[in-house]
């Protein structure tokens, strides 16, 4: 029997894709070898050979060079009744930010190439990035098909409306980390999403090497409740294997892990990136990193005891941005609370 292993990218009801190993199985065969009883013929080592080596290569990471997936996050009724499907991204990279222009390799099946997707990808997974209203006249066996290639790879996510499919705010608190695995409130169930406005133009342009002032007013319910460094974690209490309690300080970079789904640090926090455009944009003061940046010492609420910074008193937030390469630019600015955010964006052209 073939040998599988299912990966699943995004919310409850996400497209499994299967790795395959080997063909139709591998059968394994004994020879008999005198008194020493049956030894491994070298089918079966040539096998164990294969299966180890493709093991060992699912384990490393890669700074660059490798592809993006496209994955389909679920779908959701907003409050006036729309229903959209919703997508995000794996970059299988932890360095190299990829650029795929709108088109025959970053495009849609129905309604048009652009659906308002990225052309930029951050590393690594990216959740619930952009969402689309479903057609109307959309069936529960229709799909919205995503096409997206990379590296000379085309891979697809295929959204439907299956009803296992719908996700909600829990799901998304769930899914991007700020819940343990399978744990919930009254007071995660009632939180709202931040809310952002970016303020003066949204249409803008600068020149090569010109600083851009971009402005945000940020606000939020205050759910969930932020954590001090050493206590930074999921939204809801989730002790685990490691007894701990609510009074309890500990330093999460020393222990091992104790749960199943990506951990984030909660807390109302903003930040700055590119949605679209090809060229290097730099930002000051430096950015949350918006993507799952696990490493110890990251700017990332992915990141071992993290902390968000303090919010201003008026919750304006002000960056520059730098562009150094003519072109269009999108830039997307984000109010995360640890568990739901709300996104604004600019478009900047810049000239020579």
């Amino acid at each position: 029997m073939t040998r599988l292993r299912a990966l699943r990218f995004g919310a409850a009801g996400s497209r499994l894709r299967a790795l395959r190993f080997g063909a139709a199985g591998y059968r394994l065969r004994a020879s008999r070898s005198g008194a020493s009883g049956f030894a491994v013929c070298g089918v079966r080592l040539a096998a164990w050979l294969v299966l180890s080596a493709a093991a060992a290569a699912q384990s490393l990471s890669y700074s660059s060079g490798q592809n993006v997936s496209p994955a389909y996050e679920g779908w959701e009724i907003a409050a006036d009744g729309r229903k959209y499907f919703v997508f995000g991204y794996m970059n299988r990279n932890w360095q190299e930010e990829i650029d795929v222009p709108v088109g025959p390799d970053n495009g849609f099946n129905v309604g048009g190439a652009d659906q308002g997707q990225p052309t930029h990808f951050l590393p690594r997974r990216n959740r619930f990035v952009f969402r689309v209203p479903v057609p109307e006249a959309f069936t529960d066996t229709d799909e919205l098909i995503w096409t997206l290639t990379t590296y000379g790879k085309t891979e697809k996510a295929y959204a439907s409306l299956r009803l296992d499919y719908q996700i909600d705010d829990v799901v998304r608190a769930s899914e991007t980390g700020a819940l343990g695995a399978g744990s919930s409130s009254p007071e995660i169930r009632a939180n709202k999403p931040p809310t952002i406005e970016v303020q003066g133009r949204k249409t803008l342009t600068a020149k090569v090497g010109e600083a851009v002032l971009l402005s945000a007013i940020v606000a939020d319910d205050g759910v969930p409740k932020r954590r001090g460094a050493g206590q930074s974690g999921s939204a809801v209490n989730n002790a685990g294997s490691r007894n701990v309690t609510t009074t309890t300080t500990v330093n999460r970079a020393m222990l091992p892990p104790a749960r199943v789904t990506v951990g984030k640090n909660v807390g109302l926090h903003a930040t700055w990136f590119v949605y679209r455009g090809a060229g290097k944009v730099t930002f000051s003061p430096e950015q949350i990193m918006p993507w799952e940046d696990t490493r110890v010492g990251a700017n990332s609420p992915w990141a071992p005891v993290w902390a968000p910074p303090p919010m201003p008193p008026d919750g304006k937030v002000t960056v520059t941005a730098t562009f150094w390469t003519p072109g269009t630019y999108v830039l997307r600015a984000r109010a995360d609370d640890g568990a739901l955010t709300a996104d604004g964006h600019v478009t900047v052209t810049v000239i020579p």
